[in-house]
């Protein structure tokens, strides 16, 4: 019976631990990572290999929402909405494959303006196997170009990944 109270104790004592430790893991500062996000506003270009796109961002509901709004040749709109839910800082992406997966700012590097999301959850979506944008990072060069990086899951796995190079319009 000891032993049994050892392990359980030991057992107890390692997640507390790995509990402690996973809060503090690459913290993001949503805030900083957000207010990058804002310098956005405007409007953008790219030529990609699935023709030109052009996105607008525009900050609403006084500053505390940013709209991405996507049009691509023969290709129906899509919005993603950024916000601050208390520190952490989440996007949803209204996708042409009709479902929102939702994701969560998991990494941002200030000095190199990289900002990671990471899937959180989704709506509308039909299985977890169903095609899904699961990752995205943000990457900011100049006041006039940034990149982005977006990845495609089905059946748990990465299908695809697209990357838009964008410069300043406006």
């Amino acid at each position: 019976m000891k032993r049994n109270i050892l392990i359980s104790a030991a057992g107890v004592a390692c997640l507390i631990a790995y509990a402690a430790g996973a809060g503090t893991q690459n913290p993001v500062d949503a805030k900083d990572a957000y207010a990058h996000l804002q310098t956005l506003v405007g409007e953008w270009q790219a030529d990609t290999s699935m023709g030109k796109a052009h996105v607008t961002y525009e900050s609403i509901a006084a500053g505390s929402a940013l709209v991405e709004r996507e049009t691509m040749e023969h290709m129906p709109p899509m919005e993603t909405i950024f916000y601050l839910d208390g520190g952490r800082l989440l996007l949803t992406h209204y996708c042409d494959l009709g479902n929102q997966p939702r994701l969560e700012a998991h990494a941002f590097d200030p000095q190199s303006r990289k900002l990671d999301f990471a899937f959180l959850d989704a709506t509308n979506l039909a299985s977890p196997a169903a095609s899904h944008m699961h990752n995205a990072s943000y990457r900011f060069s100049d006041a006039n170009h940034f990149s982005t990086r977006w990845e495609l899951y089905e059946n748990g796995r990465q299908k695809s990944v697209e990357t838009f190079e964008f410069t300043r319009v406006r």
